[in-house]
């Protein structure tokens, strides 16, 4: 048994200065961490005979080893208490699952520019408009540019290659400038200056100049091309009073807070150039006991401090709380972005029906959400009760997928009491087996996966196979040819077999390979 932690000896050489503060348990892993105006100060809370809480009770009684970091100042220790947190995601800090890159549209800088979905690094010449929430808002703005302004999304490689044009031309979605003499130099560069305008909120610009040429084309009699302006004018005055939401070019990002039953919701509203680009739910990991307020100011601090390289930082935040460090996250976000940036939670007009937006759309999630966790929980009781299990914490599915016997690969799905742990998805390539042979593939892929010691709370209650009699044979034979201790908890094997019309809910489950359960 490890000794206790030696809190007063280590407190009696600690500096005063601003930090960061990581906290070990006693098998060497990162449990929490922290940052401090002044170090000393704020560790020796940890230590006093009266602790606030519980969850910090349970943290300092599982601190083995505490390690510190110094910094020049209080913006970079936040800075750095985020970095460790997404690299260590310690289990009594407040965690945001938040990894993927936000898509944003990109307009290339090609003699003949296209329009497409980027993530990642801004690499590509050309300018970057975004963030949008998900790819479908990406790809539903981008359908709705073509209709706008027919300006070429096909990849260069297509486009260099092209002797004819192709069914988008046919049917007025793009000017086809990959076929010399379809349209001029002149008509395609004044269809990409009206995306860009467009992209960059300046809607009346573009329909003044549309208004424009269409009176320059009647004037010289050209009625035909006066009436394909006027069509597209009024295909952007409708999408423009559909989009808008102020009369401004606002740049902002709106977050509504709700929070019951120890689970956290924080809705964003992206709203860029004075349109809502879209929303998006996130509900962070919190553990037990925290309050909401470490739930915002964690959540807030790792959403744009963590992902400022990922997203466009807006000119203003709206926040349906009152942050405690408000002054210093907005000092933080400034010398991100090296420009002012503002964060407001007592908006009025407008800005104030953004807010409610906002809040209301979080409650309505995690309404949602809680809804679907009973309902997830009450099923997971009854199958622990057909099952004969006092209860399931743990479900891992396997099944084998290939083209016409090759290219053979076994995807596995996780469940815990809370419902599917995508987190722990996983996929496998299985190679070295007779092409279409599902046994061997299984086989496999459950070597890779239980071949190994793991932690007790890894193991599954369940394990589904699927494939019916066969492949659970071959799963009960293989589990026992595994070295590996199940003592404390072994799982149980269930077959699936699809039913004659591969209906869903219509499978049969096996226990036994010999016979139906």
């Amino acid at each position: 048994m490890s000794e206790p932690f030696d809190a007063k000896t280590f407190l009696s050489t600690l500096t005063s200065q601003p930090g960061v503060y990581r906290m070990y348990d006693a098998t060497g892993t990162v449990i929490y961490v922290g940052k401090a105006k002044d170090l000393k100060k704020r560790l020796a809370s940890y230590f006093r005979q009266q602790i606030a809480s519980r969850k910090t009770e349970t943290l300092v009684k599982n601190i083995a080893q505490i390690d510190i970091t110094v910094t020049h100042t209080e913006t970079e220790a936040l800075l750095l208490e985020h970095n460790y947190i997404k690299q260590y995601q310690p289990r009594y800090n407040v965690l945001l699952r938040d990894d993927k890159s936000y898509p944003l549209i990109f307009l290339s800088a090609d003699s003949h520019p296209r329009l497409a979905i980027h993530r990642g690094a801004k690499h590509a010449k050309g300018e970057y408009f975004g963030p949008f929430p998900n790819s479908y808002a990406v790809r539903e703005t981008l359908v709705l540019l073509q209709k706008l302004f027919p300006i070429r999304q096909c990849e260069n490689s297509v486009y260099r290659n092209r002797s004819r044009p192709c069914l988008q031309y046919q049917i007025s979605r793009c000017l086809g400038p990959c076929v010399a003499g379809l349209v001029s130099e002149e008509e395609y560069r004044q269809q990409v200056d009206y995306v860009h305008l467009f992209l960059s909120g300046k809607d009346q610009q573009v329909l003044n100049q549309l208004i424009e040429q269409m009176e320059n084309a009647s004037k010289r009699l050209n009625f035909e091309e006066a009436a394909r302006i006027r069509d597209q004018i009024q295909a952007v005055r409708s999408v423009t009073e559909r989009q808008f939401v102020s009369g401004g070019s606002d740049d902002l990002d709106v977050i509504g807070v709700a929070f019951n039953a120890g689970i956290a919701c924080l809705h964003v509203l992206f709203i860029r150039q004075g349109k809502v680009l879209g929303s998006r739910s996130y509900f962070p990991k919190v553990p037990g006991g925290t309050e909401i307020g470490e739930v915002v100011q964690t959540f807030f601090g790792q959403f744009y401090l963590q992902g400022s390289q990922a997203r466009t930082l807006p000119s203003e935040i709206l926040l349906d709380f009152n942050l405690l460090q408000k002054k210093l996250l907005a000092e933080s976000l400034c010398e991100l972005a090296g420009r002012k940036i503002q964060i407001q939670n007592k908006p009025r007009g407008d800005r104030a029906r953004y807010l409610k937006l906002a809040r209301t759309n979080a409650a309505i999630a995690l309404a949602s959400k809680l809804a679907q966790q009973s309902t997830f929980h009450q099923r997971l009781a009854e199958l622990a009760k057909v099952l004969n299990l006092c209860e399931i914490n743990r479900m891992e599915c396997f099944d084998i997928s290939h083209t016409m016997g090759e290219q053979t690969v076994a995807s596995c799905v996780v469940f815990d009491g809370n419902g599917p742990l995508r987190s722990e998805y996983r996929r496998y390539n299985i190679t070295g087996i007779t092409p279409g042979d599902d046994y061997a593939a299984m086989a496999q892929v459950l070597k890779r996966r239980y071949g190994k010691a793991l932690d007790e709370k890894k193991i599954p209650d369940v394990i589904f196979i699927d494939g019916g009699k066969g492949q659970l044979g071959m799963a009960i034979e293989i589990f026992g040819s595994l070295n590996v201790s199940w003592d404390k908890k072994k799982p149980l094997l269930i077959g699936i077999a699809k039913g004659a019309d591969r209906k869903a809910g219509l499978e049969t489950l096996f226990f036994v390979p010999e016979g139906e359960g």
